[in-house]
Parts: structure tokens; sequence; C-alpha cells
């Protein structure tokens, strides 16, 4: 039990950062691995508000975001490395039995959890539909999402073991053999 409640309190000071600084790595739910490009000031209706622009690492867009907001939108820093067998651990996990849904609840609850900005969430959504696609054909819905659910995994997991992300797949495709 002890070890369970360390995981908990690891996975909360991960997320509870609420301020970043030029040049810092970080997750925007949804968008994966970004880096704190500047932090500008911007008048707004008469009111003068802080933003991180954070340019996408996979895509290069810039996010603007109000440096009041960052828990809102779920903005954190990117897992050390220590939590990576953890996120591991749920990827071999039997998938969460989702097959007697109909694909388009399937693919809402898996848009949700990938939203959440959660590596553990993101980490459920690859598994559950990899090892999906391993006994029916995917939807073209359910298709993308995989590859949105990698391509977030990757990202993060390669920047938190500092290994290029073709290594990074690699070892991925490697827990399911």
């Amino acid at each position: 039990m002890g070890e369970k409640f360390m995981n908990t309190k690891v996975k909360e000071v991960v997320t509870t950062k609420k301020e970043f600084f030029k040049g810092d790595l970080a997750v925007y739910p949804a968008h994966g691995v970004g880096c704190i490009e500047s932090i500008e000031s911007k008048e707004i209706n008469g009111d003068t508000m802080n933003f991180y622009m954070m340019k996408i690492v996979e895509n290069g867009m810039v996010i603007m975001i109000p440096t009041a907001n960052v828990e809102s939108v779920g903005l954190r820093e990117v897992i050390p490395e220590t939590e990576v067998p953890e996120v591991y651990k749920v990827m071999q996990e039997k998938a969460q039995g989702a097959d007697n849904q109909t694909w388009n609840r399937r693919y809402r609850e898996y848009m949700d959890k990938i939203k959440t900005g959660s590596i553990y969430d993101v980490a459920e959504v690859f598994r559950d539909l990899f090892q999906l696609k391993l006994e029916k054909d995917l939807s073209f819905g359910e298709r993308k999402l995989l590859d949105t659910a990698q391509n977030l995994l990757v990202q993060e997991l390669s920047t938190a073991k500092d290994i290029d992300e073709k290594s990074m797949m690699q070892e991925i495709e490697d827990l399911f053999n």
C-alpha cells in the first residue's frame, strides 16, 4: 500500500507545477510535448495578461496559454524518467473490455481520456486500441486515435528518457512482443 501512495504522491508533484520558464519542456493535453519559447504580456479588453508561448515539438504549432490558466488547461511538466516503468506497466495490462460498446461510444471515452493530458490515460487508450486492433479492424476514427495516442506517448516518453523517437517506438513495440 505504501508504494501505491508514493506513486500517487509523485504524480501530484508532477502535475502541480504552476510556473514555467523560457526553454522549459511541458505537456499540453492532446497536443503533446512543447517548449516554452517565451512569456509575453498582451493587453486583452483593457487587462494586461501574461501568456506562455509554447511551440509544440511535433508540428511547430504555437499555443498561447494564459499563465493564470495553467492548471485549468492541464499544462504540466514532462514525467520524470523514473515514472516511465509505471507507464509501461499500464500498457502491458490487459485491455479493458470495451469491445461490447459501440465504436462511437468507445471513441468518445478514448477522446476524453486523451484530453485529460495524463500520460497514464493516454497509455490506456493506446493499450486498449492496440490490443483491439489485433482482434478486429478498427474504425477510421479509432485508427486515428491510436495514432494520436502513440504519438503522444512516444513524444513524452522519448523526452523523459532522453532518447530519439524511433528508439522509443521500438521500446514500446517490444512491450507487446
